[in-house]
């Protein structure tokens, strides 16, 4: 019978690792004093500082030290949690320099001097750059560590690096920390930053920047919660000079509320509510909310006409969207009825919507006569639109459209009556009459107003009110009366 043998095997051998396998030891503070030697080496020439930080990327290792070499150029050494420098160095060795951003003076020129150092380095080791957007989020936490002169250097650094793209915006959402926010430091530090930037790029570039970051919708995070309001919002940017933040946030807000009120009126149209109910409804919203009818028209327009799915045959289109805004024309009438601004606003609103929706050129003329007729918009707005306030968009081929209608209605209804005014001596009756008929109409419309105007709802409706009357009494009520006139005169 045979018996299993025992493989053999290696006892007491040593395995030597590969000298490419060993771990180099993490030392922070090694690289930290290395990168201080070379500073202080090159003395207060920046450009020679550039280019030791150039050359000694070759020797450093910059990938692994990346934080320690962003905290020395900017703080003058390593960093500890809560801002403070680390000082932890051999004996006779510095642990911090005076060639950083906190070691500058004050002044923007000077401030910037450093800032560029950075973006040659950056330029020089691409890597680098997520780096040192990591590097401010942490050094931004740590502002309350750092005396107020450091503070204002460090936004104003921070300004330069965003307005010039080196760090995205976003860094600043760092700042809403709580510790920050409840002592006010983050708010003022953003005034600073917000200053700079808009020195160094306008206020154009500063609101965009922000819209786009997001931040526009934090503005309010960075005060103190006791100091929310919008009062003390729209004091504090002021006297800081930045009145472009408070236009910007009212925009914001105003932006915000129209697209609540779309998502309501889009609620409503989807539960088939009626358009008598729907314009009460906006209505209160649109007080509650304290904005405008010409703020918010183009807005209900553009909501109204994408509540329908078109035809895609142009010939059909017309009919489908005289009928559909034939329907709606009750919610335009409240908010049209009280301004001539609404009534321009909506009218240009449909023409670069029917410049934008290649099927509706056609109809564009059709759509306003409907709008006519229902007193949506009326005559005084159509001429104002045709002479001077339309768009540019489409302008030759809606003002040929419209050129007809436009001179009947400069010539059409006024007509006959300046011709009987002109011959007052031979048509007695006739001219008296129209006279004694204007003057009639005037005295009829005003008693209609202040009829209307006991009431607040119906005050809104005076304007509306006078054109209907006034389209009654010319389009028909005055060759009745003049028959009337003939028979008993």
């Amino acid at each position: 019978m045979s018996s299993k043998i025992e493989k053999p095997t290696l006892t007491g051998a040593r395995i030597k690792t590969r000298k490419r396998d060993e771990k180099e030891k993490f030392d922070p503070f090694g690289f930290r004093d290395a990168i201080i030697q070379g500073l202080n080496e090159a003395g207060t020439d920046l450009e020679a500082v550039s280019k030791f930080l150039d050359t000694a990327g070759s020797k450093l290792d910059y990938r692994r030290y990346g934080e320690a070499l962003f905290d020395t150029l900017i703080a003058g050494g390593c960093l500890a949690p809560g801002g403070s420098i680390v000082q932890d160095a051999q004996p006779g060795k510095p642990y911090k320099t005076e060639l950083c951003v906190f070691g500058a003076n004050e002044a923007v020129d000077s401030i910037r001097k450093y800032e560029q150092v950075l973006v040659k380095l950056i330029r020089r080791y691409k890597y680098l750059e997520k780096m040192l957007e990591e590097e401010m989020k942490k050094v931004l936490v740590f502002l309350k560590g750092f005396s107020e002169s450091e503070r204002i250097k460090l936004a104003r650094f921070t300004a330069l690096l965003i307005a010039n793209g080196t760090t995205p915006a976003t860094i600043l959402a760092s700042l809403t920390n709580e510790h920050l926010v409840k002592d006010g430091l983050a708010v003022e530090f953003l005034a600073e930053v917000f200053n700079v930037w808009k020195a160094e790029k306008g206020s154009q570039n500063l609101t965009t920047s922000l819209k786009k970051a997001g931040l526009d919708q934090i503005l309010p995070d960075f005060f103190p919660p006791n100091k929310r309001s919008e009062e003390y919002y729209a004091s504090f940017f002021t006297e800081k000079g930045l009145k472009e933040i408070v236009k910007f946030q009212k925009a914001q807000q105003s932006h915000s509320l129209k697209r609540e009120l779309q998502k309501v009126l889009e609620e409503d149209i989807q539960e088939e509510k009626s358009a008598k109910d729907i314009a009460g409804t906006l209505r209160e919203t649109i007080e509650k909310h304290a904005l405008q009818g010409h703020e918010v028209i183009p807005l209900i327009f553009n909501t109204i006409m994408s509540a329908v799915e078109w035809n895609k045959k142009e010939e059909l289109v017309a009919s489908q969207a005289l009928q559909h805004l034939k329907q709606w024309a009750p919610v335009f009438q409240e908010f049209t009825g009280e301004s001539p601004k609404a009534e321009l606003s909506l009218l240009i609103r449909i023409q670069e919507y029917c410049f934008e929706n290649i099927a509706f050129m056609k109809a564009f003329q059709k759509i306003i006569l409907l709008l006519y007729k229902t007193d949506v918009i009326s005559e005084e707005v159509i001429l104002k639109w045709y002479k001077e306030s339309h768009s540019q968009k489409g302008k030759s081929v809606f003002l040929e459209q419209m050129k007809k209608f436009v001179d009947w209605l400069q010539n059409a209804e006024t007509g006959k009556y300046i011709k009987l005014f002109s011959n007052l001596k031979h048509a007695s009756i006739e001219g008296w009459g129209i006279v004694v008929y204007c003057a009639s109409f005037t005295v009829f419309t005003s008693r209609i107003i202040r009829l209307y105007r006991g009431q607040e709802r119906m005050r809104r409706q005076g304007g509306l009110v006078k054109r209907r009357a006034q389209r009654f009494f010319f389009n028909y009520s005055y060759d009745i009366w003049l028959e009337e006139v003939k028979k008993n005169y």
